[in-house]
């Protein structure tokens, strides 16, 4: 059986990638509740029903992310720095750094040559300059988080926002349009603000090309854009990057499956 599952439990997104020979065939994406083992059972379920495939058909599973150990019916966890820097290199292989921002937490990741992890810096003190931290900010603009990213591309003269913390952020975003900036200005210097503290994460592994971005916020354009000016340099992003972390445990599992003993675990 040569059909393995990657399940990403993360702090506000269930993932689940299913690989066959090196290519994906099914993947699932829920939000997750209180009861993690129920969310990754259904994501698993979820991902066969994409890939027209049946539970006993899969060889092995791999957890990974904030509720790996929920998995309770996989083989394997793998941590997800591992498991972002493996299907970063996967989709891109030549991905030298790899910039997480998720729903909690960011992470810069430095990755070698084979998709291995070299150094790591994470922000999980607070939900500062996370998807949770754009989520406030957006419904106190009155946003949809999906909206924001368009539209501050659309800023003429973005303005600075200042606060690190996401409640004085909340606070102070309201307070600039209350001041008659424009929301497209605001957001703009919002997402500069992002891209400010992930690029000192980045900064503490060392940049150098290539990079890819990963994790739920890479589906803000205007986050990339972001990421990209403060960087000066481009960036990858795949439609696959909310995925990542489940694709690089699919692919962890596909080895272990192959291998009596199985790769170390990151």
């Amino acid at each position: 059986m040569s059909l393995v599952a990657g399940v990403d439990i993360g702090s506000t997104t269930a993932k689940c990638v299913l690989l066959e020979d090196g290519s994906i065939v099914g993947k699932s994406l829920a939000p997750v509740g209180v009861e993690l083992v129920r969310d990754a059972e259904v994501a698993l379920e979820k991902a066969l029903a994409d890939a027209g495939r049946t539970r006993g058909q899969v060889g092995y599973v791999t957890g990974t992310g904030y509720g790996r150990f929920r998995v309770t019916f996989g083989q394997f966890t793998v941590t997800e720095i591992g498991c972002h820097a493996r299907g970063a290199h996967h989709l891109f292989p030549g991905t030298r750094l790899v910039v997480d921002i998720g729903g909690q937490d960011t992470k810069a990741i430095r990755v070698g040559e084979k998709g291995e992890v070299i150094d790591f810096a994470m922000n999980d003190k607070c939900a500062a300059g996370t998807g949770r931290f754009l989520d406030v900010c957006a419904g106190a603009l009155g946003f949809d988080v999906d909206e924001i990213g368009p539209i501050s591309l659309q800023a003429r003269h973005p303005v600075k926002v200042t606060s690190t913390c996401t409640v004085f952020a909340e606070s102070e975003v309201t307070s600039l349009v209350t001041r008659g900036k424009e929301p497209k200005d605001v957001l703009a210097g919002l997402h500069a603000s992002i891209a400010s503290r992930s690029y000192s994460l980045m900064q503490r592994v060392g940049i150098s090309p290539e990079v890819t971005f990963t994790g739920g916020v890479s589906r803000n354009e205007g986050m990339v854009r972001a990421l990209e000016k403060r960087l000066s340099l481009p960036v990858n992003v795949s439609p696959l990057s909310q995925y990542m972390g489940a694709v690089g445990a699919a692919l962890f599992g596909a080895e272990r499956l192959g291998s009596p003993r199985g790769p170390a675990a990151a």
